[in-house]
């Protein structure tokens, strides 16, 4: 599904209005009405109580005009409050004013700050008198950051007991990246119009959307898909879309040989899940190399599907010796089509070094994840900002097969020289950074995982739950992306398909057992329940 920012909405817009000749005004109907339908078929009990529409100067107000005259048209109780003075009202906003008026709807002006009295008791008054507010104050449009009068009743909003909608996007949020313009509404629902936007599902925007709807306003999908967006949202038909049909005749060689570089002593568990994962997503071959020392617990814990490759290693530490890069390239060289590493491999110096040679002499493609990610994290190039110089990316732009990074916050952090809370403050941006710097595909793993592209497209992902704040969660993930890989997919598609599909396994237990509890292994159980679902077959003999 199309992610688009607010540029290209406001083209689209222009382009339905100037090009086509559907007036604005119709829109705006479509659009109200919309989100009317919405309220009625999600709230309508507490339509009863009353409903407050507070609306802004611009057409986001004007979009909630059309709320309150349905709402009134339908007998329900509903008030206006305007954050304007009557006069800035112009075009298709003002058309519907002037019909609310002449309606008889009651319509309060809050035109200076709330310090004032009178206004305090004014809007005290009518919030114990609804159930829901409609949020119409800013649209998709919003550059500037929310002060005064605004940011006084927005905070007022978040404060009441009312069901709370925003039309179009949430006020005060960016339609672009997810940011906070310095407070916004915190909605149960928003209803957007012709497409979702970024700062819909783009944390920490998805937390303030609440609830999201899309509805038809009568602008083409050609002229949508005219503005050439970078932005997608992922769906079942979209993953659909990206499947390579599996040939009835084929033979194991046919899904590749994924090479797994994972575990350590006291780390096995991470390589038993990565192979699950791969396992359970097509891969042909699954072998998985290990240091010596832990190879013997690895095993026994190893699907039994799964072949082993014992690495040398220091048996102190546990983990790869100096011998073992020349080992794991031999093995890379004998028919691997992609391999995984970092899972639970060890963080000595020598360790780093091992998983640094291999990636950056890998002739085929590869998923970096956890300790690989930490190991290119220690390559640092000058210094120059204070803080000891910046990652070298040297291991990676020098590869000529694709490269899948797989990081959480914290590793992320590492790789651009920031800490977790700023990568989260803005994920689009740092998957985006971090993506160019490295030439990969990023996988940036939380809520609404970012799969961002080199070339400056990028995914966002609407599956997964909390219950997944679990560990082992990304080995079962790296081995999915593995697999895929080894069966053909590019890494950009690969990278999609597999974190969908590891969210919608997650959310299938969510549902049979509960909102957390389940473990990596059980994710990785349901897999193939998945793929059932993503590519219907006839299971009759």
């Amino acid at each position: 599904m199309l992610l688009v920012n607010a540029c290209e909405m406001q083209a689209a817009d222009r382009t339905t209005i100037e090009k086509l000749g559907i007036p604005g005004l119709i829109l705006m109907e479509n659009a109200g009405r919309g989100v009317f339908e919405n309220i009625l078929r999600r709230l309508k009990a507490d339509l009863y109580k009353g409903t407050i529409v507070i609306a802004g100067p611009g057409n986001n107000g004007g979009d909630g005009f059309v709320v309150a005259r349905y709402l009134y048209l339908h007998n329900f109780p509903v008030r206006c409050i305007v954050l304007s003075e009557r006069e800035k009202f112009k075009g298709d906003a003002l058309t519907n004013l002037n019909i609310i008026e002449k309606l008889g709807i009651k319509i309060d002006y809050i035109t200076s700050s709330l310090d004032n009295i009178d206004l305090k008791k004014l809007m005290n008054l009518n919030a114990l008198n609804c159930g829901v507010i409609v949020d119409a104050i800013f649209g998709t449009g919003l550059k500037r950051e929310v002060k005064g009068r605004f940011k006084e009743i927005i905070e007022f909003i978040n404060n009441t007991c009312a069901k709370i909608i925003s039309v179009d996007i949430s006020s005060g949020l960016s339609s672009d990246n997810g940011l906070l313009m310095g407070c916004a509404v915190k909605a149960d629902m928003t209803v957007t119009m012709a497409a979702p936007k970024v700062g819909h599902v783009v944390y920490p925007g998805s937390v303030y959307t609440g609830r999201l709807e899309v509805v038809d306003i009568g602008i083409p999908q050609k002229v949508l898909s005219q503005q050439e967006a970078k932005g997608e949202l992922l769906d079942n038909g979209t993953i659909r879309s990206l499947m390579i049909d599996r040939p009835s005749w084929a033979n194991k060689g046919v899904f590749g040989h994924l090479l797994i570089i994972a575990g350590s002593k006291g780390k096995t568990g991470a390589a038993a899940l990565c192979s699950l994962g791969a396992l359970r997503s097509g891969a042909g071959l699954v072998t998985v190399a290990a240091p010596q020392s832990a190879m013997g617990v690895i095993a026994s814990i190893l699907p039994v599907e799964a072949m082993t490759l014992a690495i040398s290693d220091d048996e102190s530490t546990g983990e790869f010796s100096h011998k073992a890069a020349e080992e794991l390239s031999d093995a890379i060289a004998y028919r691997k089509k992609a391999i995984v590493i970092g899972p639970g491999v060890g963080l000595t110096d020598i360790a780093v070094s091992v998983q640094n040679e291999i990636i950056r002499k890998c002739p085929i493609p590869i998923v970096i994840d956890a300790d690989a990610l930490t190991a290119i994290s220690r390559q640092r190039g000058e210094a120059g900002d204070g803080r000891g110089g910046d990652v070298s990316f040297s291991v990676l732009k020098g590869r000529i097969a694709s490269t899948v990074l797989t990081p959480h916050p914290g590793e992320m952090g590492r790789l651009l020289s920031i800490s977790p809370k700023e990568v989260q403050a803005d994920r689009l941006k740092y998957a985006m950074e971090l993506a160019d710097k490295s030439n990969s595909v990023v996988v940036l793993k939380g809520q609404g995982t970012i799969i961002a592209c080199q070339d400056g497209r990028f995914s966002v992902n609407t599956t997964g739950n909390a219950g997944m704040a679990q560990g082992g969660m990304g080995d079962v993930l790296s081995g999915i992306i593995g697999a895929l890989l080894s069966q053909g997919y590019d890494a950009y598609n690969a990278a999609r398909i597999g974190v969908f599909v590891h969210g919608l396994a997650a959310d299938i237990l969510y549902k049979m057992r509960g909102p957390f509890g389940f473990g990596a292994r059980e994710v990785s159980e349901m897999l193939p329940n998945v793929w059932k679902q993503l590519c219907p077959v006839d299971c009759d003999p």
